[in-house]
């Protein structure tokens, strides 16, 4: 998962990160003004809500939950979303055969039935699946939910020629041939004809996989997965109102402004074992400038960011000094590294690409990302922490958050000595635009490299247009970017949901492409392969750990950090905690207010 899949908000600026580090290890350390009890203004803590839950015994039924935002959601079509936030933010209007579990932290990554009855049962090769739908599941008119609803959501991934943007994996696990058209140039009168999908009765759902995949149901707790029903399918302005199988559904919708959700008055808590639905009303308006939106979020007027992405550096400062007891400070599941395209020279040999890992100096990095609270813990590896196989700061194989923290530029002339280029040499440097703190990283580690003779220069390209200008090898070979900086954060929480895009030959592709080193390694996709057949928890996360391992001996990146944001939540807010499933942002759906006024 990119960063544009997230948001696009951050306002960072080097400058400004250096002011805020000395508050960032103040509040690390518990300091500033309010303490860690909360008791001064009525919120929980600091980092009260992190990975464990906050008030949960205050929450209120009724009341209005108020969100701010700085970017609205790519789309809120179940199918075309593919923003972290909104599959977060869906689940109120939307259930899937199952979803992540409504626990904090690791376990909330976990999966749990939703529309089913159960977890699926699954044949012995691994390639069929079978659920029962629950009784009294219905829309918001009433109606039930059906197992052709089901179906026919699924169905939409295919019509990317109509609704593009979303996550494609159903389409790639079901039908990895292309065959099926899709719903809308189906030939069958009920338009319900993809064959990997039975639908015997009303109440159960039989899926047929070519190959067995291990990450299957991860992959039916996307949003993507979500029920539609035909009659209300408006195609390409289905976002602009969806039809709601959660207990909430849109009252408004006004795209960049505002959004209103209403109780659904149809929906049975009897029938959904996993949302409270506490508010009675949930708002969320957008700000075309973050510090607005802060600011809005320190007078007390918005109960959180929708975005989940850290307050920028001025509303952040002035959190830390005056209400730290509202801020959490999440790992963000997401890496921010620098990547090392195999297709530019000198970049085809591993020790000129160990050259800049060890030349760069990473406390530097750190701190042009905004330092280790709000910037992250120097990154050592490239597995997040909340997949299962990672080893966080353990692994730690060219000792980047250690011995060599600050570079080591002996150990770089070792490896331009041995890579054919002891004098150093040119590259450089492609880093977006409309991303201040990537200028700042971009800026720090050309510094670094200077010192051992590698002159880097920095090009910054329009940060909208990334898939034609770094996800094109051909472009990327052309303007000699040696080295790309950029950020991912897994779309489940698996390694396949993280690092099959990153790291297998299958996924270079010659537009779109996110292998940008360009990784052909026989054992890395082996790996991958043995990981899809294997059903077992410790079995996926040790072969994991394995891929990642590979991926670090072959020098492809520099990880900077595994990235922490400053979250605020207001002192009206209950039932507070963080999850894994989505990456460290707070689990929007059982969000509950502690007074109703």
């Amino acid at each position: 998962m990119t960063t544009q899949r997230t948001s696009g908000r951050r306002k960072q600026a080097m400058a400004a990160a250096a002011v805020v580090a000395a508050l960032l290890t103040t509040a690390a350390c518990g300091g500033g003004n309010d303490d860690n009890s909360g008791s001064k203004n009525g919120a929980a803590g600091f980092d009260a809500a992190n990975n464990k839950v906050a008030q949960a015994s205050e929450a209120k039924k009724g009341g209005t939950l108020k969100f701010g935002g700085a970017q609205d959601a790519d789309s809120w079509d179940t199918t075309r979303g593919y923003y972290g936030f909104a599959w977060n933010f869906m689940r109120y209007y939307s259930r899937q055969l199952v979803t992540n579990k409504t626990e904090p932290g690791k376990e909330g990554a976990k999966l749990t039935p939703d529309l089913a009855t159960g977890l699926a049962k699954v044949s012995d090769d691994g390639k069929t699946y079978t659920y029962t739908l629950r009784d009294g599941i219905t829309w918001e008119d009433g109606k039930p939910i059906t197992s052709k609803d089901v179906k026919y959501g699924i169905e939409r991934v295919w019509a990317q020629d109509v609704l593009s943007g979303g996550p494609t994996y159903l389409k790639d696990f079901l039908d990895p041939d292309g065959k099926y058209q899709g719903p809308y140039k189906d030939t069958s009168p009920d338009h319900l004809g993809l064959k990997a999908i039975d639908t015997p009765d009303d109440k159960t759902i039989v899926f047929h996989l070519p190959k067995a995949n291990a990450d299957f149901q991860e992959v039916l707790a996307l949003t993507s997965a979500s029920p539609v029903r035909q009659d209300k399918d408006t195609k390409s302005k289905y976002a602009l109102h969806p039809f709601s199988s959660g207990p909430y559904k849109f009252q408004s919708y006004n795209p960049g402004k505002d959004l209103t959700l209403v109780r659904n008055t149809n929906w049975k808590q009897s029938s959904d074992p996993i949302r409270k639905a506490y508010p009675d009303k949930i708002t969320v308006q957008f700000f075309s400038d973050a510090n607005q939106l802060d600011q809005r979020l320190l007078n007390g007027d918005i109960d959180l960011d929708i975005n989940q992405t850290g307050m920028s550096p001025q509303g952040r400062t002035t959190a830390l000094k005056e209400h730290k007891a509202n801020l959490d400070n999440p790992v963000s599941g997401y890496i921010r590294y620098a990547v090392f395209p195999q297709s530019v020279k000198p970049f085809d040999n591993e020790h000129c690409r160990k050259a800049v890992i060890y030349g760069a100096d990473h406390v530097s990095l750190q701190t042009a990302r905004g330092g280790p609270v709000a910037g992250g813990d120097i990154g050592t590896n490239m597995l997040p922490p909340s997949v299962p196989g990672a080893e966080g700061q353990k692994y730690d194989p060219y000792e980047l958050a250690g011995a060599n923290k600050n570079g080591n530029a002996a150990k770089a002339k070792e490896e331009l000595k041995a890579c054919g280029q002891p004098n150093g040499f040119s590259t450089t440097i492609a880093v977006r635009n409309n991303k201040p703190v990537e200028v700042a990283t971009a800026q720090s580690l050309q510094a670094s490299l200077k010192k051992i003779g590698i002159n880097a220069q920095i090009d910054q390209y329009d940060g909208s247009q990334t898939t034609g200008i770094i996800g094109s090898p051909d472009n990327v070979k052309k303007k000699g970017y040696g080295i790309i900086i950029m950020g991912w954060g897994p779309d489940f929480p698996t390694v396949q949901g993280f690092g099959l895009p990153l790291w297998d030959s299958k996924y270079i592709l010659q537009s779109g492409n996110n292998n940008y080193a360009l990784i052909k390694d026989k054992a890395i996709d082996g790996l991958f392969d043995q990981y899809v057949n294997t059903l077992d928890d410790a079995g996926k996360a040790k072969i994991a750990t394995e891929i990642n391992h590979k991926v670090m001996e072959g020098g492809y990146y520099l990880p900077f950090v595994f990235e922490k944001f400053i979250n605020w939540r207001s002192n009206r807010l209950a039932n507070v905690y963080t999850t894994d499933a989505y990456s460290g942002q707070y689990d929007f759906v059982n969000l509950g207010l502690k007074s109703t006024k």
